[in-house]
């Protein structure tokens, strides 16, 4: 990773960028950029390549082209440690928990170092209590909702400065929905956390954020700051 440049307020810059699979691209020429500090939303429907990005800023696919930078400094082509490493954390859509280990164990496999292991707890076990009495169960015990949040609980571990989300509303109720948001919402009002969140569930998606983007054959079809008519204008465009 490059040296930051002076600060421009950006978070995370994706300039032209390009990628996919072999020979198929399936993020084209893509431009965004996410500022510090906010919640931004991006959707779509299935097939448009929001995981394809998500996974192309972590380094885990090659681009074909384009410039991602964070912080100010180039992350093109980063190996997915430096990022982790830099302050980058990930909550994907599937759930990559270790079924047979136990709560705690889950989430200590998030840090680096134990010394790091009591201060992570304190600190996700107040954004979903039920943690903390829990650490022993293992995680393939838990329900569909509560594996959920110990996903976004371990990628909390950290404390992050990007958090990274891939729809992790699907299929869950909403009341663990509304705990999900509420955590995030904290992360980002205490701690500044910036956060590119993936989603379809739009009340969710657009409760929480401060702007967003629509994907279409990954390319931005529209963008705007969330206000009065911004769920209608999504849904507009979801329903062509």
């Amino acid at each position: 990773m490059d040296k930051a440049v002076t600060d421009t307020g950006v978070k995370l810059a994706l300039e032209h960028v390009t990628s996919g699979y072999g020979a198929v691209a399936i993020i084209r020429d893509l431009t965004l950029d996410i500022r510090r500090g906010e919640i931004f939303a991006l959707m779509g429907k299935n097939g448009m390549g929001k995981t394809t990005l998500l996974k192309t800023i972590l380094g885990l696919i090659a681009m074909k082209d384009g410039t991602i930078r964070f912080d100010g400094a180039e992350i093109t082509g980063a190996e997915p440690k430096a990022l982790v490493e830099a302050g980058v954390a990930y909550a994907p859509q599937d759930q990559p928990l270790f079924q047979d280990l136990s709560i705690r164990d889950n989430l200590r496999l998030a840090l680096p170092a134990d010394r790091h292991l009591a201060a992570g707890l304190e600190h996700v076990c107040q954004h979903f209590p039920f943690l903390k009495d829990r650490l022993a169960q293992k995680a393939g015990t838990l329900s569909g909702g509560e594996q959920k949040m110990l996903i976004i609980a371990r990628a909390l571990m950290t404390g992050p400065n990007l958090l990274l989300i891939d729809e992790i509303s699907e299929g869950l109720q909403p009341t663990v929905v509304a705990r999900i948001a509420a955590a995030l919402k904290a992360e980002r009002s205490e701690n500044g956390t910036t956060i590119l969140l993936v989603e379809q569930n739009l009340d969710f998606a657009l409760g929480i954020a401060d702007r967003w983007a629509l994907l279409k054959l990954g390319s931005i079809d529209d963008a705007g700051t969330v206000g009065a008519g911004t769920h209608q204008q999504v849904l507009s465009h979801l329903q062509i």
